[in-house]
């Protein structure tokens, strides 16, 4: 068992299932038309993989499979999504499955160009191969020098047969004719490098895009430049033209501004501000639609529509998600289908563990809703709620009134958000006295009934405030509850004990209703964090020294410590059925603790530190968000599905490091695998015969084979036939079978010696059954194995014909009857199949009880006999006087 737990070092218990909330990053999207369903598509890429959807409702449609790295660019064509990772790309097909993959280049790739039944692609040194798509063979390579010619875009002109252009960082521009392997022109550029090319709905019409925010409008054939627009927000990022009859073209930057251009007038007819919160990493006008699709790093993928009289764009669907990494996050309800999570951009967001139609956002705090309503949106910036650093949340009366309350960071005061109404409440909780600027808000909870929120300040006071009326009902202990800091409130399920501790390290338990204190206990160390399991009342505290201290509410005494994390606990959660405690630390690691045993049951490592995790009200999955990540993820409870050990981990035992899942839920199939490889742990368990020779073994043979044997003649008499059977009218045929008690059928000897003899062989009628012979050959090798195993196989009206066969008047002898005992004898010594021992002698007793005592020899194995079973019975009364004894202690004890 050792060895194959120095094997195990993945997680047994968790196995990575899919991220929630992840809909774009940095790289641009790709937008294609399907000609079979008459609809756009846009690819968006998410990591590892890329997500397709549908323009039309902007639902998903595919998930592509995982690739080894971080895709670095996209591209597509009318059948094949290509994607770069590092210096290899691959070509998808239906949007989800690898049919072909370009393995040459020696950097990364950074550009991709379909280009008919060939791809190129460009990667950071300048390398230039044109491969066939198909063959995945190279059909061309071209190697430019980096200090005169780093490739930073490339286009392949509408009506130019075999030719692209490609844009350099130093500002020039090169046409290639690629069948030829010649450079056709080399345009001079503008002595500024070149960020974007777009084709131009007039041929020969090419926009060039540079990193000082110009958009160049340049005729390729005559070198003429047409005209020059300029942007004040930096490099241009993306470009698109409308082609649905207005000449308007849009371009991005890297403030997340689009600049909407028209080319006849040749002026800026309009700005769409904080189109993304980041640089717009791509944008695409829909071929004759008035369309614009966008997305950037901040997680966003938008639609905008022009339908005003003026131009503008107003957005008409999106998918978005966090875009900045989590502070908190908490299922929501007791269905386990909606997690809620708060973000440093200031958002609070619900997401779905079914589909990703059921995800809402709760949008941002607004500090005075009204005057955004009177002054307008341009002020809303200015008058946003600070990001979320805390939230309690509780489903009880969401129809009836606010059912969430948050503290946010640097704010006294707490907000309510309605997750029915999904927006923010109308209360803002604070206690009125305080004037000081530095008091914050640092714990919250929500009571199970929904009608009272208890809130810790860094100042130590705790107050109660209704969730209905927003009014304040109290606060605990006669200034402040602590002298330092809250670091944690909670409160049992029927309201009736508070339970709060401060950075002073002490730890309170309060009256909910009257505020009294009622119990207060020093710890080892300054807590930084508390969570309670209100089913059980177990009380959870992670401390400042990196160890985590189990309470029992009800005894008020630590029942359970741990320790073993190497860096800051951020967060820790329950089991629904309170059996484990799993809890996650800046060392990167995620540990699950078993309460009964206290042992550290399953470790594991991760890339990047888990900052929050969430356990499903149901159990199946462990939600948890990291460092320097957008999405949440999510881990299935391997034990629900599989056999899990759960034996503790040893003290040297070293994890290894997991990947966070991808979007695609096929991936928890290689990391169960990977499980179950090192399957020590689920080898079904075979119980051996008995587990210790000191130990009454009883058989496993059913009570009916052996509990009625002495009552087997009364057995027989109920089921007496009330008539003789009547002899059929027509006999059949008699088939020869061989004497015994098991009726078997005889197979005729065929032989071919003529001179056989006929004279009958007396010896064949003697009545000698299969059970007789077995225990004639035990009583000279002293093993009644066989013997004992042709009794188990009998029912109990062939055990008593057998045992009644025994005597020497049925075609037994003393000798076999002798045997019979020894047999018994053994069976006692060993301690096994205890209940068959006595009932064999017991109906042996009774059948043979006159003969026993006029045979000597018969006489002396029974005295050895009674001896052995007097001593067992002593033994096992004690054993049984001994568990009565401690049961009525138990149940007459007052404990």
């Amino acid at each position: 068992m050792e060895s194959g737990m120095e094997g195990r070092t993945a997680s047994a218990l968790f196995a990575g299932f899919r991220a929630l909330g992840l809909f774009s990053n940095d790289i641009p999207h790709v937008v294609r038309f399907s000609a079979l369903k008459r609809r756009f598509y846009v690819t968006t890429c998410v990591g590892k993989s890329f997500h397709t959807y549908d323009v039309q409702k902007l639902s998903l449609v595919a998930v592509s499979n995982s690739v080894p790295q971080d895709i670095c660019c996209m591209a597509a064509d009318g059948r094949l999504v290509f994607a770069a990772y590092g210096n290899v790309f691959s070509a998808f097909a239906r949007n989800k499955e690898v049919v072909h993959t370009f393995k040459g280049h020696k950097a990364e790739i950074h550009l991709l160009q379909p280009f008919g039944d060939h791809i190129i692609s460009v990667d950071s040194d300048s390398v230039l191969i044109i491969w066939h798509i198909y063959s995945e063979e190279e059909y061309l390579q071209l190697t430019f020098d980096k200090s005169i010619f780093k490739i930073s875009a490339i286009l392949h002109p509408s009506t130019y047969l075999n030719k692209i252009l490609l844009g350099s960082e130093q500002g020039s521009l090169q046409l290639w004719n690629v069948k030829s392997n010649k450079l056709l022109y080399t345009f001079p550029g503008w002595k500024v490098g070149v960020t974007a090319l777009q084709q131009a709905p007039a041929v020969d019409v090419v926009a060039v895009g540079l990193v000082s925010g110009q958009v160049i409008i340049h005729n390729i054939k005559f070198d003429e430049t047409l005209m020059k627009f300029r942007q004040d927000w930096g490099p241009i990022t993306s470009i698109s033209f409308r082609t649905d009859g207005h000449p308007v073209m849009a371009a991005g930057s890297p403030c997340g501004h689009i600049g909407l251009w028209d080319l006849e007038e040749k002026k800026l007819i309009n700005q769409m501000r904080n189109a993304h919160s980041t640089a717009i990493a791509g944008l695409t006008f829909l071929h004759r639609e008035p369309l614009l699709v966008t997305n950037g790093a901040d997680n966003a993928l938008r639609i905008w529509i022009f339908d005003g009289p003026t131009g503008e764009g107003r957005l008409l669907r999106f998918r978005m998600g966090h875009s900045a990494p989590l502070t908190s996050i908490r299922y929501y309800g007791h269905n386990g289908q909606q997690i809620l999570s708060a973000s440093q951009d200031g958002t609070l967001q619900s997401f779905s563990t079914i589909h990703e139609k059921f995800n809402k956002s709760l949008g941002h705090g607004l500090i005075n809703k009204k005057r955004v309503k009177r002054k307008g949106l341009q002020n809303a910036m200015s008058v946003r709620l600070p990001p979320i650093t805390k939230f309690a949340a509780e489903a009880a009366r969401e129809s009836d009134w606010d059912g969430i309350i948050a503290c946010h960071q640097g704010k006294l005061s707490c907000s309510t958000w309605n997750y029915q109404r999904s927006t923010i409440g109308a209360y803002f909780l604070k206690p009125k006295g305080l004037t000081k600027d530095d008091i914050t808000a640092t714990a919250v909870d929500i009571t199970s009934c929904g009608n009272f929120a208890v809130i810790g300040l860094s100042s130590g006071t705790v107050d109660v405030y209704n969730m209905q009326s927003g009014i304040h009902r109290g606060s605990f202990g006669k200034d402040q509850a602590h002298i330092g800091s809250i670091r944690g409130v909670a409160v049992d399920g029927l309201n009736q004990l508070t339970v709060t501790t401060g950075s002073e390290g002490l730890l309170k338990f309060w009256n909910f209703k009257n505020k009294f204190l009622m119990h207060s206990m020093d710890l080892s160390s300054s807590p930084n964090m508390m969570l309670l399991h209100r089913d059980s009342g177990i009380l959870g505290l992670a401390l400042d020294d990196f160890s985590i201290s189990v309470l029992d509410t009800e005894t008020r005494k630590i029942v359970r410590e741990f320790s073993g994390h190497q860096g800051q606990i951020n967060d820790m959660a329950f089991s629904p059925d309170g059996r484990w405690l799993i809890s996650a630390a800046m060392d990167c690691s995620i540990r699950t603790w078993d309460l009964p045993s206290g042992c550290l049951i399953d470790c594991f490592l991760l890339d990047s530190a888990p900052l929050n995790i969430s356990m499903s009200p149901t159990g199946d999955f462990l939600a948890s968000s990291h460092v320097d990540h957008l999405g949440i993820y999510l881990w299935s409870n391997i034990s629900l599905y599989s056999v899990v050990s759960l034996r503790p981990l040893p003290t040297d035992y070293v994890p290894s490091v997991v990947m966070l899942p991808g979007t695609c839920q096929t991936q928890d199939m290689e990391v169960s695998e990977e499980t179950v490889e090192p399957s020590d742990e689920m080898i079904e368990y075979d119980s051996p015969e008995q587990l210790n020779e000191k130990l009454v073994t009883l058989s496993l043979l059913p009570e009916s084979r052996w509990k009625n044997l002495l009552n087997l003649d009364v057995i027989k008499k109920k089921n007496k036939p009330k008539e003789p059977p009547k002899v059929p009218k027509s006999a059949p045929f008699f088939i020869p079978t061989v004497p015994g008690l098991v009726p078997r059928f005889a197979i005729p000897e065929q032989t071919n010696d003529p001179q056989q003899s006929r004279v009958v062989n007396l010896g064949i009628l003697a009545q000698k059954s299969d059970f007789c012979l077995k225990l004639e050959e035990g009583l000279l090798s002293n093993t009644y194995e066989a013997a004992l195993k042709l009794l188990k196989e009998l029912g109990p009206s062939g055990i008593e014909t057998e045992l009644r066969n025994l005597s020497p008047d049925c075609g037994g002898s003393v000798e076999v009857m002798q045997s019979f005992l020894k047999m018994i004898r053994l069976m006692l010594d060993r301690k096994r199949d205890f209940d068959l021992a006595q009932a064999y002698l017991a109906l042996f007793l009774k059948l043979h009880l006159r003969m026993l005592s006029s045979e000597p020899v018969l006489l002396e194995e029974m005295t050895k006999l009674s001896s052995q079973i007097e001593e067992n019975w002593i033994h096992l009364q004690s054993l049984f006087n001994q568990n009565m004894c401690v049961l009525n202690y138990i149940k007459s004890a007052l404990l």
